[in-house]
């Protein structure tokens, strides 16, 4: 592990021009210098660099951090690996502190499950290439598929033998222990029985980013109703299948340079694709595509083209991945295939040259696609075509970029012969649902307590609100400006209160502070240095070594947000944010109370409608009370925000 003192040290010296200009070519805009964006396609520049403040953000992908998210992001590298990148470009030694036991044991777990994976992996293409059964059955199952030699190769394709445990048998022979090959899944262990797991299949081995084997897939060749046709390793310390994308390794710099990625479903289809010569393609391994996997993804490129299956159960997979890959802001396409194809057999019956004119010629547009194949199902049925408008602008409205969404909004218009004001209005009620299911969402979440560990709390993510990100906004921004003055101790004096003081004071008195965990880490930092003169919140958070501390500060410290809209909508303020802090900050505070409150007074209807179904009068009263405490606190801060409207 790297000492901070070192940490630090290449922080301050990584400028963040100078090594973002290694890649990119950067001019001089004002303070901040522009550039192509190096994470995707655009030939307007969007990427802006802020040496003053250390960070680069691209409001195109809307990629963003200090100079060590940048090489992370593209050399997809880990936070380790990067900062001894930085460490090399300017010479500068790394020294490591010595882990500590328990750190050191977690390592060595994982390495021990990686090094036996990697050893399973040598054994299973021995057996394939090597052993008269794997030759028979496992080669000649691929062979009769037309697989080519180099493709199995290339993925290390292999077999596990038939019979109970002839993998363990070799293993345990060559020192690996029984724990270890439990822990991966190859083993499986029952008092004093044991097994292979994988035997007699055909082993499609799982890589990391980095290339290392961290699980399997395995197919059975023989007939047996049964047992099921494909069997992947357990969730392990290694593997975690909601996260990986199978044909990652293989694909990922394919994948950068083409700007686009093929999502296909199977082990196979990813072969038959890279033995048709198309290398930008990963498969979900038959799992429901995951936003871990989309943001995978989404590391390399922005746009997507699912292919699935050409049946009913293919083209429903598609509809469903479609609205995870939209909310995470990226393009989304179909190809759908001929009745009874999927893309392994498609490939093969096509050929390289054949698939590749397939694709230019039937790619299709996800609203084209979901429309014309809703279209064929109503007929001429206005309730049912009610009910395909309501599903085709459920799909558009979690579009989070409004231009884009605009623009299927009138494509949508075109294909539907509906008004493009009545679907905005559909738009809208859609967003005004999707707000409130995050409502009940967050209360849900706000109602669980962190679970405390010897070391440090349980951390989990909640979704912020709109009034937690402006009021981390101003705390991180503002925290040392002077907000207003107010009586001293002594006649005649007058005290300064500054901003952070003043939302950290209104928050901890009311004991209203979020329980999301980036937010408490921001709002615990600032407090503690509030009365560091040396504290710099910009430079503290934008390198801070908590990567999602550091993304989120950069993101709302960023040119983008520096004066929100929210304050100049409808000509409501013109002034610079900085000249109105006595009026702004006051506004954020309570404004963020408001919800809070809303949320608490939801959470108390719930317990009051629960006592009042077991016949728990006591405590019905009890809730009541709260609930009308609280709504007088709701009415006094609504007051003091002009009996705004809230959604």
């Amino acid at each position: 592990m790297i000492d901070h003192a070192t940490i630090e040290r290449i922080i301050d010296t990584a400028e963040i021009a100078d090594v973002v200009s290694d890649f990119v070519s950067l001019r001089k805009r004002g303070v901040n210098l522009l550039g192509l964006c190096p994470f995707h396609n655009e030939k307007t520049p969007s990427f802006t660099v802020s040496p003053a403040k250390g960070i680069f953000k691209c409001f195109g992908c809307g990629k963003g951090g200090n100079s060590v998210n940048f090489i992370m992001e593209h050399e997809n590298l880990t936070y380790p690996e990067a900062l001894k990148w930085l460490a090399k470009k300017y010479h500068i030694d790394v020294v490591e502190e010595e882990d500590s036991e328990e750190q050191k044991q977690q390592k060595d777990e994982r390495e021990s499950m990686m090094i036996v994976s990697a050893f399973a992996q040598k054994f299973f293409i021995r057996c394939l290439w090597d052993n008269n059964e794997g030759r028979t059955i496992g080669l000649g199952y691929f062979r009769e598929r037309s697989f080519r030699d180099d493709i199995l190769k290339k993925f290390e394709i292999g077999f596990a033998p038939d019979g109970q445990s002839p993998f363990t048998e070799a293993a345990q022979k060559e020192g690996y222990r029984i724990d270890y090959l439990e822990k991966t899944g190859l083993t499986i262990k029952r008092d004093n029985w044991v097994r292979d797991r994988f035997a007699g299949r055909v082993m499609f081995p799982i890589h990391n980013l980095a290339g290392r084997v961290i699980a399997f897939g395995g197919r059975i060749l023989k007939d047996d109703k049964n047992t099921a046709k494909y069997l992947n390793s357990p969730e392990s310390e290694i593997y975690h299948k909601s996260k990986v994308l199978y044909g990652i390794f293989h694909a990922k710099r394919e994948i950068a340079r083409n700007e686009k990625c093929y999502l296909v479903e199977g082990y196979t289809d990813v072969l038959s694709m890279h033995q048709a010569g198309i290398e930008n393609v990963v498969a979900s391994s038959g799992t429901a595509l995951t936003k871990d996997q989309i943001r995978l993804i989404n590391r390399f490129t922005t746009n997507i083209t699912i292919i699935y299956d050409g049946d009913t159960a293919g083209i429903k997979a598609s509809l469903r991945g479609i609205d995870l890959i939209l909310e995470e802001g990226m393009n989304v396409k179909v190809l759908p295939l001929p009745d009874g194809e999927d893309p392994d057999s498609f490939a093969k019956k096509m050929g390289a040259g054949g698939f590749q004119q397939y694709i230019k010629e039937n790619e299709t547009d996800f609203i084209q696609f979901k429309t014309r194949l809703l279209l064929k199902e109503i007929e001429n049925d206005p309730m049912a075509k009610a009910l395909l408008i309501s599903d085709v602008i459920r799909s558009v409205a979690v579009i989070p970029d409004n231009i884009t969404r605009s623009v299927y909004i009138k494509e949508c218009s075109k294909l539907l012969n509906v008004d493009e004001e009545t679907l905005y209005t559909e738009i809208r009620k859609q967003k005004s649902k999707q707000t409130e299911d995050f409502r009940k969402k967050e209360i849900r979440e706000s109602a669980k307590e962190f679970v405390s560990s010897e070391t440090e709390p349980k951390k989990h993510i909640t979704g912020f609100l709109v009034e937690e990100l402006e009021f981390l906004r101003f705390l991180m921004k503002y925290c040392k400006a002077p907000l207003f003055e107010v009586e001293g101790e002594n006649p005649h004096e007058t005290e300064i209160v500054k901003a952070g003081n003043f939302m950290i004071n209104e928050l901890e008195n009311d004991d209203l502070v979020s329980e999301n965990y980036l937010f408490q880490i921001i709002f615990s930092e600032v407090k503690e240095n509030l009365d560091n003169e040396s504290f710099d919140p910009w430079k503290h958070f934008i390198h801070h070594l908590n990567s999602d501390v550091s993304k989120l500060a950069t993101d709302l410290l960023s040119e983008r947000f520096q004066e929100s809209k929210r304050w100049n909508k409808a000509g409501a303020y013109t002034e610079k944010e900085e000249d109105i802090l006595d009026l702004l900050i006051p506004k954020i505070v309570f404004e963020y109370k408001h919800r809070k409150i809303r949320f608490m007074l939801e959470n108390i209807e719930k317990k009051i409608n629960e006592a009042a179904t077991a016949n728990d009068f006591d405590r019905v009263i009890e809730e009541q009370s709260k609930y009308m405490n609280l709504k007088r606190v709701e009415k006094f801060i609504s007051d003091k925000l002009g009996n705004r409207a809230f959604i």
